[in-house]
C-alpha cells in the first residue's frame, strides 16, 4: 500500500494490527511477530476495543513507533499513513508518537510479555520472525518492570551489568544470567520473556538454562564463556532508569494554541486544577504533563489543516522547551479522549458519540444482525467483533489426557474452568466457506493440558489444509462472537469435567451468576456460593440438593430475566423457584451460611460513566513514588511480586469530610462490617483507591504512604480524604473484584514461583550437557594453552542449518583470541566413543581427561546408555532428579 492508495484490510477478529513502513508501504506484521520492533524502520500500531463494552467507553488507539535508526523519510511516510488511517476511522482515535526505548505505557501494554528491539532494517526486517532457526548467536539486554523490553547489543562482556538481565541466544540453548543485584519479580518477568522467545521463535524446542549464582551454574558459565571469552574485572552498574515520579507528574500547564497571520501562538491558559469548560470545541490546546507528556487536544470545530499539523506542533513545543526528543506526543480528539487526559481535569462529562458507526451500535445487537452489512462493512464487523450472525456450524472438543474429545452438541456450551476447549465455527462469506477456531483456556487448567490445546489446534488447522482462524480466548474475557455462537448458553462451572462428562463432586450448594440481555452477550458463571456474591443489579441461581432457586435483583432488566430462565436446564434440573430480591425465605439464606452484605446500588449507565478505573505497578526510586499504567487489565496483571494501585474514582467528595484508611484483613468466615463516625454521626464512604498487596511483593510498609502520595500529587486535585483500602493477595473483597471484567478465585491456588519454575527443570541439562562435552572435545583437539580461551566466533558455535537443532556443534575453524596453537590432526570425540569401563566405578581422578564426573553417563554411546540404564538418554533427563541420582548410585555412575 502506497499513500495514496487503499487501505489494507483489518481483519475483525483481532483488536491489535501491526504494519512495518517498508519504501513508502504499509506491510502488515505476522501476528506471531508482534512484538518485534527493528530500529531502522518505522511502525504503525492499531488498537480496536476488542468488545461493545468497550466501544462504549473508550477510542481506538492509533499509534507511530520510530526507531533510534528510523530516516526522515520513513518517518515522513508513517505520519502520512497516520494520518490515512485517521481519516478512515472517522478521526476517532487517540493517535500516538512513540519513541524506541521510551514508549507510554498504553503501547507497551500490548506487547505481554515485552517488547524486542532488533538490529538491522530492511533486509532483516524481511522476516520478523522465523520459527525454528538454530544458527543464531545473539545477546539481549533485558530491563523494566511491569513492562519488559528486551535490546540486542554487542556479544561481549562489555555489555553486562549487575542490575540487570541478559539473555544468551545460541539457538538450540538459551541462557539468562541474572545480575546479582535483580529482584525476583525482575528474573521471573525476564524468564517469562525468555519463554515466550522459545515459544515464538523455536517452536518450543530450545532449552533454556538460568543462572542466579555464576558459582553454582559452573556448566553454564563455562558455555557462556566459550562464547564470549573470559571476563576480566568487574562488572559495573547499571545506568539509573529516568523514570518520571510522581511529584514531576502534577505539574500540569495548559496552553491555547491559535494563529496569527503564518505564526503559532501558544499562550499559556491554566494550570492545575484544570477544568473541562476550558476547552472550546473550535480551537485545539497543548497539554504539558511536566515535561513527561505532551497532550493535544483538537476541538470538534477546529480546522482540517489544523489536525494534520497536530504531531508537527507538539514537536515544536518540544525542541522550544528544551525537552528530550523523544517525549511522549498524544494527540485527542474532542469527544474520543483517552482515560489519562480525562483524569488531568476536577471533572469530565462525557458526551454521547456522534460517529455515525457507532450509533446504533447497539439496535443492531438487539435485533438480528444483518450479515450483508457485516460483510460490506468490515468496520462495523470490527467494531462488534462479529463476523457474522452466528447462525453457522459449531463443533466443541474438550481436551482430555493431551487429546481432543468431542463434546455432544447439547453440552456445547457447558465447559468447565479445570479443562480447555477447541471450539471451531464454520460459515459462509460471499460463497466461500470460513473458518474460526477459538482456543478457550480455563483459569485452572494445567500446563500441560495448555500445550496439549496448541498441538490439537496445530493439527486441526493441517487437516483443514490452513483455512482455520485461530482465536486465544481465555476464561472470562470471551468476544461476543463467542458468546453468540453459543446462543447464551455459556456456562462456566469451576472444577475439571471427568472423562462422563461429569465435574468434580459438587459441593451441596452452588452460586452462579448469570449476566446478559440477549444471545449475543450473555454467560453465567459458577462464583463462591455465599450471600456477598450477589448483586442487586443481576440475575442469580442457586442450586441446592432439593431445589433451584431462581433470584432476581431489584435492578435487573426483563431482558436479563427472560434469559436467565433459558440457562437454567443446563444447570439444573431440580424444582426452579422465582425469587425476588426483599423476598427471599429463610431457607434462601441458610444455604448460602448467612445473609451478608452484597453490592445494591443501582449500575450506571455505561454511556454516562465519566472516568475508566485505572491500574498501576507502584515503586520507589530515589525515595519518590514511581507508578506504571497497566492499559487494558485483567486479573493477569496481578503478580505475587507487585503492589499495585486501582483508582476507580468513584468518591463522594461531599461524605469524604475526613481522611479514612481502611486495611482489608482476613478474618475467618465473618462478615466484616466497616464504618467511620464524625461529629458522631455515621458516614456512607464510597472505596475509590486499592492496594493490592502480592504475596511475595516488597515494601508492604510503605503502601498506605504510597496511596496518600498519589492523591497528594494527582493533577485532579484529589481529595487527601479519599479511602484507601489495602487488600493482600487471596482476599479480595467484591468491592475489589468487581472491577475486573471476570475474576477467578481460584487463580493462584497451585500458581508455581519463580524459584519452583527453576527448580522444576526447564529442560536444559540435556542441552548443557551435549554443549560441555563439544566443548571438552573442541579444547582438547587444541594445543598447550598459557591462557584461558577467548572468545569463540559466531561460526565456532553454531546450529544445525536445517533448521531441525537436533545437533549443536563445534567448529574448530574459529580461531578467537587465544594465543594457543592448533592441531591440524581430527580431534578426538568423547561423546558416545567411550566405554562403560572407562566410566563405571571409577573415581574422579581416574576419569579421562575431559570428562565431566558429575554426568558421567552422558559419555556412554546411545547403545550401551540403553543397554545399562534401561531406557534413552532422552528418557533419563526429563525424570527428576532424585531418580536419576538413585539409578547412577545403583549402576556405579555416581
Amino acid at each position: 500500500m502506497d499513500i495514496n492508495k487503499g487501505l489494507p484490510a483489518i481483519a475483525s477478529h483481532r483488536d491489535l494490527h501491526v504494519w512495518i513502513i517498508e519504501n513508502q508501504r504499509m506491510v502488515p506484521v505476522p501476528e506471531r511477530a508482534y512484538g518485534n520492533f527493528f530500529e531502522e524502520h518505522c511502525y504503525i500500531v492499531l488498537h480496536v476495543p476488542r468488545s461493545l463494552k468497550a466501544t462504549q467507553g473508550a477510542s481506538s488507539d492509533l499509534h507511530y513507533w520510530v526507531g533510534k535508526e528510523a530516516g526522515a523519510e520513513a518517518q515522513g511516510s508513517a505520519g502520512a499513513f497516520v494520518q490515512h488511517l485517521l481519516e478512515a476511522l472517522g478521526g476517532a482515535a487517540v493517535q500516538h508518537r512513540e519513541a524506541q526505548g521510551h514508549e507510554s505505557d498504553c503501547f507497551r501494554s500490548y506487547f505481554r510479555p515485552g517488547v524486542l528491539y532488533r538490529k538491522g532494517g530492511l533486509a532483516s526486517a524481511l522476516k520478523h520472525v522465523e520459527t525454528n532457526m538454530y544458527n543464531i548467536q545473539r545477546l539481549l539486554h533485558i530491563q523494566g518492570r511491569k513492562h519488559v523490553s528486551a535490546t540486542e547489543v554487542e556479544l561481549s562482556w562489555n555489555s553486562f551489568n549487575k542490575s540487570d538481565i541478559f539473555l544468551l541466544d545460541l539457538g538450540k540453548m538459551m541462557i539468562q544470567w541474572n545480575g546479582p543485584e535483580t529482584s525476583i519479580s525482575e528474573k521471573a518477568r525476564g524468564l517469562a520473556l525468555t519463554c515466550s522467545l522459545q515459544d515464538r521463535e523455536r517452536g518450543g524446542r530450545a532449552q533454556i538454562g538460568v543462572i542466579d549464582d555464576e558459582v553454582k551454574a559452573t556448566d553454564l558459565m563455562r558455555i557462556m564463556e566459550a562464547v564470549l571469552g573470559c571476563r576480566v574485572g568487574n562488572l559495573p552498574a547499571s545506568v539509573p532508569n529516568k523514570s518520571i515520579n510522581q511529584l514531576q507528574k502534577a505539574s500540569v500547564r495548559l496552553y491555547h494554541v491559535c494563529e496569527k497571520e503564518e505564526d503559532s501562538v501558544i499562550q499559556e491558559l491554566a494550570t492545575c486544577p484544570l477544568t473541562q469548560d476550558l476547552l472550546r470545541e473550535e480551537d485545539y490546546y497543548i497539554l504539558d504533563q511536566g515535561g513527561s507528556k505532551i497532550y493535544v487536544w483538537q476541538g470538534r470545530m477546529s480546522g482540517l489543516q489544523e489536525k494534520k499539523a497536530a504531531f508537527s506542533r507538539a514537536l515544536a513545543f518540544i525542541q522550544a522547551k528544551g525537552y528530550p526528543t523523544y517525549t511522549n506526543v498524544e494527540v485527542v480528539n474532542d469527544g474520543a479522549e483517552s482515560a489519562a487526559f480525562k483524569q488531568l481535569f476536577q471533572a469530565w462529562s462525557t458526551r454521547k458519540p456522534e460517529n455515525g458507526n457507532l450509533h446504533g451500535m447497539s439496535e443492531l445487537i438487539r435485533g438480528r444482525l444483518d450479515v450483508g452489512k457485516l460483510h460490506s462493512q468490515p468496520e462495523l464487523a470490527a467494531q462488534l467483533r462479529m463476523v457474522d450472525d452466528a447462525s453457522g456450524q459449531v463443533e466443541v472438543w474438550c481436551i482430555q489426557d493431551l487429546c481432543r474429545q468431542p463434546m455432544d452438541p447439547k453440552h456445547h456450551g457447558q465447559l468447565y474452568a479445570g479443562n480447555c476447549y477447541l471450539v471451531l465455527y464454520t460459515y459462509q462469506k460471499m460463497g466461500r466457506v470460513q473458518y474460526i477456531l477459538y482456543l478457550w483456556q480455563g483459569h485452572q487448567a494445567t500446563t500441560s493440558e495448555i500445550k496439549a490445546l496448541n498441538c490439537n489446534a496445530e493439527e486441526l488447522d493441517l487437516m483443514y489444509h490452513g483455512a482455520l482462524v485461530r482465536v486465544h480466548v481465555t476464561m472470562g474475557s470471551e468476544p461476543p462472537h463467542f458468546l453468540a455462537i453459543l446462543q447464551g448458553q455459556l456456562v462456566v462451572f469451576q472444577g475439571r469435567m471427568g472423562h462422563n462428562r461429569k465435574g468434580l463432586p459438587a459441593s451441596a450448594m452452588r452460586l452462579f451468576h448469570v449476566q446478559g440481555t440477549d444471545i449475543y452477550n450473555t454467560k453465567t458463571m459458577e462464583v463462591p456460593a455465599r450471600a456477598s456474591a450477589l448483586n442487586s443489579n443481576d440475575v442469580f441461581l442457586l442450586v441446592t440438593a432439593s431445589i433451584c432457586y431462581l433470584w432476581f435483583g431489584k435492578g435487573c432488566s426483563g431482558d436479563q430475566r427472560e434469559m436467565a430462565r433459558t440457562v437454567v436446564a443446563a444447570i439444573s434440573g431440580e424444582t426452579k423457584e422465582t425469587v425476588l430480591e426483599g423476598q427471599e425465605p429463610p431457607c434462601f439464606w441458610e444455604a448460602l451460611g448467612g445473609r451478608a452484605p452484597y453490592p445494591s446500588n443501582k449500575r450506571l449507565p455505561e454511556d454516562v460513566s465519566s472516568f475508566q478505573p485505572r491500574l498501576f505497578e507502584c515503586s520507589s526510586q530515589m525515595g519518590q513514588l514511581v507508578l506504571t499504567e497497566v492499559v487494558f487489565f485483567s486479573q493477569e496483571d496481578l503478580d505475587k511480586y507487585d503492589i499495585m494501585l486501582l483508582d476507580t474514582w468513584q468518591e463522594d467528595k461531599s461524605k469524604a469530610l475526613m481522611a479514612a484508611h481502611v486495611t482489608w484483613w482476613p478474618r475467618l468466615s465473618a462478615p466484616l462490617h466497616l464504618l467511620w463516625y464524625s461529629h458522631g454521626g455515621l458516614l456512607d464512604v464510597t472505596f475509590s483507591i486499592f492496594l493490592w498487596l502480592g504475596e511475595a511483593a516488597s515494601g508492604w510498609k510503605e503502601a498506605v504512604t504510597w496511596g496518600q502520595e498519589y492523591l497528594k500529587t494527582h493533577p485532579a486535585g484529589r481529595s487527601l480524604a479519599t479511602p484507601i483500602v489495602v487488600i493482600k493477595q487471596g482476599h479480595e473483597p467484591p468491592t475489589f473484584t468487581g472491577w475486573f471484567f471476570t475474576w477467578d478465585p481460584y487463580k493462584w491456588t497451585n500458581n508455581q514461583s519463580y524459584e519452583e519454575v527453576v527448580d522444576g527443570g526447564l529442560g536444559a541439562k540435556p542441552a548443557i550437557f551435549e554443549l560441555t562435552a563439544e566443548l571438552n572435545n573442541f579444547q582438547l583437539s587444541r594445543g598447550p594453552s598459557h591462557g584461558r580461551a577467548g572468545p569463540l566466533t559466531p561460526r565456532t558455535l553454531k546450529g544445525s542449518q536445517d533448521g531441525s537443532g537436533n545437533e549443536l556443534q563445534l567448529d574448530s575453524k574459529g580461531g578467537g583470541t587465544s594465543t594457543s596453537s592448533y592441531h591440524s590432526s581430527p580431534k578426538p570425540t568423547i561423546k558416545g566413543s567411550l566405554s562403560r569401563e572407562q566410566l563405571m566405578h571409577q573415581a574422579a581422578e581416574d576419569l579421562p581427561e575431559g570428562v565431566d564426573p558429575a554426568h558421567k553417563e552422558f559419555y556412554l554411546s546411545d547403545s550401551d546408555f540403553q543397554d545399562i540404564f534401561g531406557k534413552s538418554k532422552e528418557e533419563f533427563y526429563s525424570m527428576a532428579k532424585w531418580r536419576q541420582q538413585q539409578e547412577k548410585k545403583q549402576l556405579g555412575f555416581f
